[in-house]
């Protein structure tokens, strides 16, 4: 469910298998693990969406192309969406069939906001769905394994007719949630249950099922980073496990300072991915420096893998999010209830994103003591802290008591998250246990000054206990 970076053409740049490759083998000569890339709009040609056909100027070779990224490790996500344009080779087929949403006359409802004559696929009618589903099912079979699944908002409620008869009102919102089931139920039958992921933009009550939602559009500022925050927070709060956003923002081209504070919290957010409009995202496309920050918190989430998995399975299982907004976990302290520019990323790591050039950034801290992950300064809460940071440090606190598993391995996010794993123990205390991936629990003493441990269910082979 959690993975590691996600890179992306973006939206209106060019781009073909000789620039994708260039990302590639810019990343991995600048040691930036990579986990996924990503095809935006124009993997199909212009105003063609959707036909689900691969550019043939651009991606001669698509299945070739996609074999060759896959060797080198990667996964590929495509993006599409839920409208089929008159352009579309798919639109006459669609129309013939009775698969696209209609009027009360019996003619195809279209508009011309996002392309000429768009039309929209009626999931209400199961064969429709399945006729959807089906050129998915091809994409898949060539080496895709997930769907960036935008658009699905803009619903019509006057002068339309569903298939089912479903009142237009109502559907309005409940599109969204045949829209991204008809395309994770795809993936899962494909890949398994507990391996389908789909990016999401729109989404309604019960969306919650279908990971992973992002947060749309936003503006390459500390402004549009700051509300995409607090947009995510209220996302969670509503029971979405896992949430995401872009990485410097969509709009626009993020200033050298906006892209790095947006990469330290983006890789400490459950799912990270570089993505803009119409300019590149690869981080030596704005400073030498950007290419440190990126390549010091891909690895630190990537070293981060035994405890944002354990996290994200009790997301799974108990749909508690993965970014908590702080009264989630901090309840009887009335300081968190109006907090919206820190979070907790599973139970026990504070983040408390910077959002300002000059590094400047005022957080709070509750009751107990507190751990730097990266510095190891320590404070002791309840207060409000003001600190300023280097671009490569931000707030990043454990809690007292807490046992963070790291792996050791920083390069890619797939290993074994229960076996040689390093369990820092922050202001240690008897009795703490910890869970890992695989289920195994560790207990852990503390005695004479010195950390005793144990193993009490399950199997952990060469882990170490640092008191810190």
């Amino acid at each position: 469910m959690v993975d590691g970076l996600w890179l992306s053409t973006s939206f209106t740049t060019d781009y073909t298998e000789e620039t994708i490759g260039s990302f590639v083998d810019g990343m991995a000569e600048r040691d930036l693990p990579l986990s996924v890339f990503h095809f935006d709009c124009f993997w199909m040609r212009q105003f063609h969406w959707c036909d689900f056909l691969w550019d043939p100027v651009a991606f001669p070779d698509p299945a070739g192309m996609l074999r060759r990224l896959k060797d080198r490790g990667l996964r590929i996500s495509a993006w599409i969406n839920p409208y089929i344009a008159q352009r579309s080779v798919l639109f006459e087929e669609g129309r013939r069939l009775g698969y696209l949403l209609m009027r009360p006359d019996g003619s195809v409802w279209q508009w011309d906001m996002w392309q000429a004559g768009m039309a929209i696929v009626d999931f209400t009618n199961p064969d429709a769905t399945a006729w959807f589903r089906s050129k998915l099912q091809a994409l898949i079979d060539i080496g895709v394994d997930c769907f960036k699944t935008d658009f699905g908002e803009r619903i019509p409620t006057e002068d339309v007719a569903w298939y089912d008869g479903s009142d237009p009102e109502r559907m309005h919102n409940y599109y969204a949630q045949l829209y991204n089931a008809a395309v994770f139920d795809l993936l899962e039958e494909n890949r398994g249950a507990g391996e389908a992921v789909l990016f999401a933009r729109s989404a309604t009550a019960g969306g919650q099922q279908f990971p992973v939602h992002w947060g749309g559009d936003c503006e390459s500022t500390f402004e549009a980073m700051a509300e995409s925050l607090r947009g995510g927070l209220s996302l969670a709060a509503s029971g979405f496990g896992y949430w995401s956003h872009d990485i410097g923002g969509f709009e626009g081209t993020p200033d050298p300072a906006i892209f790095k504070r947006w990469v330290a919290f983006g890789l400490l957010s459950s799912h990270s991915r570089l993505h803009g409009s119409s300019s590149y995202r690869v981080p030596w496309a704005f400073d030498d420096e950007a290419v440190d920050v990126l390549r010091k918190f891909t690895k630190l989430k990537l070293s981060l893998m035994p405890y944002l998995m354990t996290a994200a399975e009790e997301a799974h299982r108990d749909g508690v999010p993965m970014m908590r907004p702080m009264i989630l976990e901090f309840p009887n302290d009335p300081a968190t209830a109006y907090l919206d520019r820190q979070y907790m990323l599973g139970p026990d790591l504070l983040v408390a994103p910077v959002m300002s050039a000059d590094g400047e950034v005022s957080f709070y801290l509750p009751a107990g003591r507190w751990t730097s992950l990266l510095t190891g300064e320590t404070l002791t809460g309840p207060t409000w802290v003001h600190q300023t940071h280097a671009f490569e440090t931000l707030p990043l606190f454990a809690r007292e008591g807490a046992v963070i598993p790291f792996g050791t391995t920083d390069n890619h996010p797939e290993y074994d998250w229960s076996n040689n794993v390093d369990l820092h123990w922050y202001a240690p205390s008897n009795g703490t246990t910890v869970t890992l991936p695989s289920g195994a629990v560790i207990e852990l003493n503390y005695q004479d000054g010195e950390a005793q441990s144990r193993v009490l269910k399950g199997s952990c082979e060469n882990y170490t206990v640092k008191t810190c």
